[in-house]
Parts: C-alpha cells; structure tokens; sequence
C-alpha cells in the first residue's frame, strides 16, 4: 500500500521530489560535461534579463503593478539585472534587490542610473542569507526553480516579509525549453525542473493560503529564430559555429518546421501570493 497518495502528497515526499528533480536536471550537465561556473552561467544571459521598465507586453507585470501599495518596500529575491525591480520602482515601491551575480549586479547599477531611479537599493548576496532584510512584500520572479533546497529559502522569504509573498513562475521552469535539445546535441536526456504546478503542490503540503492567477507570458505572439538560438545556445552551453551548434541548428529548423517553439504563446505565467 502506497504510504503517499499521489494526489495529495505530504510535505515531505513535496520536498524530496523536488530535490530530486533539481539535482537529476543538475546532473545531465555535469555528465555532459557541460557544468559551468555562476558568471558563466549568468553572464550572458545579462540582455535576457533586462528590459524597457514601461513596458506594457507583459499581462504578469500588469498584475504586478496592481499589488504595489507605494510607499511599500518590495524585496526582489534574485533581481538579475532588473527586469522586475525597475517597474516596480517606478510604480512607487522601494526596491531591495538582492542578487548574487557579479554581472547582473553591474547590470541592475547600470539600468538604474540610465532611468534616474534612486528608490532602489541592492545588495550582493546568496539568498538565503544571513541578517536578511525585512520588507512589506518579499518577491520573486522566475527564481527557486533549481533551488535544490527550496524549504528554507521560502522560509527565509517569508520571515523577510511583512504584509505579502508573491511568485511569479512559468508553466515550466525557463531552462525546460532547452531540455528536449540535449539528447540530439549531446547525446543526454535533461530533466525538467519543478516550475509551477509543482509549486503550487509544495504550498499545499505546507499548509500555505494562497491565490494563483494565470496570465499569458507576452501579449502578442514571438517569433525570433535568431533569438531563440542564442537562448537554447545558453542553455545547452554550445558555443557558435561547433559541431554541437550545427546538431542544434538542424534540430530547431526540424523543430520550427513543425510548428513547435521554444517558448509557446500558450504558456502561462503564475502571479502566486500568500501571508507570510
């Protein structure tokens, strides 16, 4: 007899599940030889993590926009560059970014001064991390998908906040659009991380009240094949003009010609929030 019901698994199984996820997907890279340093990693992926802060393409940002209670302080939990922390700036919240990123950092430095914002403040650190900052609202967006040890870091968020916690995730997690290319290019099957419905199960093992609202990832349809390799570049860690970025070339091309995308419109984005 099962000791779990698969539909309504405990915390416990919730959080062993979900590390094992994290460390399987982990894994592939390492066994293929493909394991690479956090700037690495980061690095290039700067321009993917910023954007025009009055943007108005994005539903999710709408919805974020609508929580901001100005003069609230937000503490944006793995900032990147910005792409999140400048609108809410600009909405009236004071923004604590926290980032770990050498790059993203000068990133967010550069972004801020360029819009003449002075209601943000970073600090460079792992999250968790010791002698955390306490907000209104603690906030994350498209972060703790590969957080092997995801209970203390929403714990440590939610001892940060005072009035809210809010995650922003996908569907399925970023990275997971470049999973189904890592057999044909290197020869390994990669495991998806945990995103949002795995989330959302984790919250209910813990006890959590929470709203969910489902909203479309951009407005209108995306179609940039040059953008879409430099993304799956990235994550399948190929460098330009290799072999394995001709087996990735032909792949996406047979994957195009089908009709399929790394980043289907049909995905939805995930505006979760709970008490703390």
């Amino acid at each position: 007899m099962a000791t779990t019901d698969p539909l309504r698994p405990s915390k416990r199984a919730c959080l062993a599940e979900w590390r094992r996820r994290v460390q399987a997907h982990q894994r592939a890279a390492i066994e293929a030889g493909r394991e690479r340093g956090r700037e690495e990693t980061w690095g290039p992926a700067v321009e993917a993590f910023s954007a025009d802060p009055r943007r108005t393409d994005e539903p999710a940002l709408d919805a974020l926009r609508t929580l901001v209670r100005p003069p609230e302080t937000w503490l944006d939990i793995g900032a990147g560059a910005g792409r999140y922390a400048l609108p809410l700036a600009l909405a009236g919240a004071k923004v604590i970014a926290v980032e770990p990123s050498q790059m993203m950092a000068n990133a967010l430095h550069g972004q801020t001064a360029e819009h003449g914002l002075s209601n943000i403040r970073l600090i460079e650190a792992e999250w968790p991390m010791a002698d955390p900052p306490v907000a209104d609202v603690a906030f994350i967006a498209h972060v703790g998908y590969g957080s092997a040890e995801i209970e203390p870091f929403l714990e440590a968020m939610e001892k940060s906040a005072r009035r809210l916690c809010v995650a922003m995730m996908l569907s399925r997690a970023p990275s997971s659009a470049a999973d189904p290319y890592w057999l044909p290019v290197h020869g390994i099957e990669r495991e998806p991380l945990p995103a949002l419905p795995e989330f959302l199960m984790l919250q209910l093992a813990r006890r959590r009240t929470f709203e969910v609202r489902l909203l479309p990832r951009y407005r209108d349809i995306r179609s940039d094949p040059a953008a879409d390799l430099r993304f799956l570049r990235r994550h399948l860690r190929v460098a330009p003009d290799t072999e394995e970025d001709e087996r990735l070339g032909r792949e996406y091309e047979r994957r195009r010609e089908r009709g399929e995308s790394p980043h289907p419109r049909a995905e939805p984005v995930g505006i979760v929030t709970w008490e703390p």
